[in-house]
């Protein structure tokens, strides 16, 4: 029987051995089902050739050359890819809609006799689960932002809270970037629809009844947008805030932006636009420390010409209620324990 699911909640809880996207891998590279492994039935450029036979000259035609190449294909993954598993294996199969690619691969996984069933609706029918649930409801946790000036260390706590048993949600590891000017990481951001496919199934992990630390972020990181119901969430959670000294906060900069840092053209192009916000003579400024190889410096120069003004900015104008304040005299990775350490006593002593 076709898997027929009313909630997100209950479909990342299926019991399915495997999760098999069978449309092309650009389709797939965009958004998938988390977990899914991609072996499509027609690639991109068959999936193209089908597509404008069926619109210029016959449906008919299409869908003889599409049977070919989706066997064809098929069969291949099947003799490459899934030759290794045993009669018991159950895969649950998806394509766009759950129409002719799901259903023949499917077909064919049954006559060899795997138990092999199709997700109904396909794609479409998961990303309306997704989009219920990050644009059209509430979510249903309670959240706790970790704020703080840039350099505080934010995201290197939430790993060690997670360790000591707290909930967290790490947005800037979703979205693949470090939530900056100069946040950019190797390989890019996953597309729009990718991170909210990543966010929900993590969101569907976590325990309502207890709280979620997430660090304090605006409603773009990068080129992605906070889908709604997390968004608006954020903007009414309480806030557990580090500082730490301006010193420790450089060094700490210096470290996680190593790799922007040591690519000087690339780094004073980043800067170039702050010109109109911040003025020549600053950005100037910046220029000669990066020239010099002062990467200390200029990360001191960044978080109080430009990263400290715009918290202070944000903050008078968001006006979070503050749990708790700590103070951290170091950031290197002991004193990170010790600091971890004391937010999560008071996480887990909130009540919600």
């Amino acid at each position: 029987m076709p898997l027929i699911p009313d909630r997100l909640s209950t479909f990342f809880a299926h019991d399915f051995d495997s999760v098999i996207d069978v449309r092309s891998p650009a389709e797939y590279a965009e958004d998938r089902v988390p977990g899914a492994i991609n072996l499509p039935v027609l690639d991109n450029e068959e999936r193209a050739r089908v597509g404008t036979i069926y619109k210029q000259e016959s449906p008919f035609k299409a869908r003889k050359l599409g049977a070919a190449l989706v066997f064809r294909n098929a069969a291949n993954h099947v003799e490459r890819s899934l030759s290794h598993h045993e009669g018991g294996w159950r895969p649950l199969v998806y394509c766009w809609r759950g129409g002719q690619r799901s259903g023949s691969f499917t077909w064919m996984l049954r006559e060899i006799g795997w138990r092999a069933e199709v997700l109904q609706g396909g794609y479409r029918t998961y990303r309306r689960l997704v989009t219920g649930f990050l644009y059209d409801s509430p979510l249903p946790h309670r959240l706790i932002q970790l704020g703080g000036y840039t350099g505080t260390a934010k995201t290197a706590l939430l790993s060690r809270l997670a360790a000591q048993g707290v909930q967290v949600l790490d947005l800037e590891g979703l979205a693949r970037h470090r939530g900056s000017l100069l946040g950019e990481m190797p390989g890019g951001q996953p597309a729009q629809k990718g991170f909210e496919s990543d966010l929900a199934r993590a969101l569907c992990a976590l325990d309502p009844a207890k709280p979620v630390v997430v660090e304090a972020e605006s409603s773009k990181i990068g080129q992605i947008n906070l889908p709604p119901a997390l968004w608006d969430a954020m903007k009414v959670a309480p806030w557990i805030e580090v500082a730490a000294p301006i010193e420790a906060r450089a060094q700490y900069l210096a470290k996680a932006y190593e790799d922007i840092l040591a690519d000087a053209p690339r780094l004073k192009d980043r800067l170039t636009p702050l010109r109109y916000h911040r003025g020549h003579e600053v950005v100037d400024r910046w220029d000669a420390m990066i020239s010099a190889g002062d990467r200390l410096g200029l990360c001191r120069a960044l978080a109080e010409d430009h990263y400290d003004p715009a918290y202070r900015s944000s903050m008078r104008a968001q006006a979070p209620q503050i749990l708790h304040r700590e103070e951290a005299a170091s950031l290197e990775a002991g004193a990170l324990d010790e600091l971890a350490a004391r937010i999560a006593a008071r996480v887990h002593a909130i009540r919600i």
